[in-house]
């Protein structure tokens, strides 16, 4: 979020590897959460009593959250990249952003 931020601030093109790294180290990170997060729960269904064992989905939906969260912060970064890049696009045309 930081580098998308500092990107539409100060739009400089040396950023954007930066942005699209860290953009899929996020992605990546809420990935290796989710599965991190349903072996966990699939690990822990021999230790429940089996009438209850079904709650191996709830643990499935809590680590859905790594990835909703690694895909809200990517959504926020990609809008604060995409008014960098506006920005750039303004300055090569010659007009000041707006």
């Amino acid at each position: 979020m930081a580098a998308s931020v500092r990107y539409a601030v100060s739009p400089e093109r040396r950023f954007v590897p930066l942005q699209v790294s860290l953009g899929i180290l996020t992605l990546v990170a809420g990935g290796l959460g989710f599965v991190a997060g349903t072996l966990k729960s699939f690990m822990a269904v021999g230790a429940v009593a089996p009438d209850t064992r079904w709650i191996w989905m709830l643990g499935l939906g809590e680590a859905h959250n790594n990835v909703a969260l690694a895909l809200a912060l990517l959504a926020l970064a990609s809008l604060a990249a995409t008014v960098g890049a506006y920005r750039v696009a303004q300055s090569a045309h010659g007009r000041s952003p707006a």
